[in-house]
């Protein structure tokens, strides 16, 4: 099978840890030893969020004033660099020597007329208390809003509609190569007029590009790894309940945190909806189980309405 994995922000940095490279490492490395196993029996392709990391390069930048930081999308890029680069070394220390990785740094296209630049909403960076938050706000003009007990810079999340690296990246996995892709959403860029492209100052969401992604490779399953181990139903309440199956209409009927579970979902019924091949979302230590149905949350056209597990 042809498997992409977006593997969610804890796997490359758990909440309330230091921003350091040992910390991402060490969790780049747990993550390596979850998906060795699928890479050794199918064709992988990898996506990965960004949004601590991307968020830590902004303060380092902005904290340096004889020039002015680097935008957004450059940062993205820087991002993509660093964590595929962790992501092939630490695969390559499990798996066979002659196993091929490749990170690509892929520019993604957005719609200059998307109403999220209006509307950020994105999270990135660390969380900050409330007086630290409106300094912050104040000093930078950046965007705050709350996440949990404290406050996180947004920035726009416009929708992905084009992803420019797809050749290569089919060509790769053609030839027995591990990608590494669209880390962070990819690169968000537009068009501006005589077709000159160019960077933008957002952060794509990076479960909607990876469905994007995953649609355009025409992938057999797609699977969103994250700290839950499955889609809940009154998630934080005493009648939680697990969704083991569902079809992706009946999901659709159900609310979910829109900067949480809400974006994965949303991917995972747009993924099944276009291509008729299952989605699923869970843990990234459970993965194996995952793509044998066994455990997991599986949005699939074969479901008959909510299945509780």
């Amino acid at each position: 099978m042809r498997i992409l994995v977006a593997l969610g922000g804890n796997a490359l940095l758990r909440r309330g840890e230091a921003m350091t490279a040992e910390n991402q490492r060490r969790n780049v490395r747990i993550a390596a030893e979850a998906l060795a196993p699928l890479a050794r029996e199918h064709q992988l392709v990898i996506s990965h969020g960004n949004g601590p990391q991307v968020g830590l390069l902004a303060l380092q930048g902005a904290a340096y004033t004889q020039v002015d930081p680097y935008p957004l999308d450059v940062l993205g890029a820087q991002t993509e660099g660093m964590i595929g680069y962790m992501i092939e070394q630490e695969l390559g220390n499990i798996l066979p020597f002659e196993q091929p990785l490749a990170t690509i740094l892929s520019m993604v296209e957005v719609d200059p007329d998307d109403p999220a630049f209006q509307n950020p909403t994105k999270p990135i960076g660390p969380v900050y208390g409330e007086e630290e938050s409106r300094l912050l706000a104040a000093e930078k003009g950046w965007a705050m809003a709350k996440d949990g007990d404290g406050f996180r810079r947004v920035v726009a999340s416009p929708a992905p509609k084009r992803i420019f690296q797809i050749r290569p990246v089919q060509w790769l996995l053609e030839h027995g190569c591990i990608v590494i892709c669209a880390g962070g959403g990819g690169i968000p860029t537009m068009y501006a007029p005589g077709r000159q492209l160019h960077g933008v100052e957002a952060v794509v969401d990076k479960d909607r590009a990876s469905a994007l992604l995953a649609r355009e490779l025409a992938v057999d399953l797609f699977i969103m790894a994250t700290d839950a181990d499955a889609v809940y139903l009154d998630w934080g309440t005493p009648r939680q309940r697990a969704i083991r199956r569902a079809s992706p209409k009946a999901l659709a009927a159900c609310p979910f945190a829109s900067g949480s579970m809400g974006p994965k979902v949303e991917a995972a019924i747009d993924f099944a909806e276009r291509t008729g091949k299952p989605a699923a979302i869970g843990a990234l230590n459970d993965i194996l189980r995952i793509t044998q149905g066994e455990a997991g949350t599986l949005v699939t056209l074969e479901a008959g309405e909510i299945e509780i597990g």
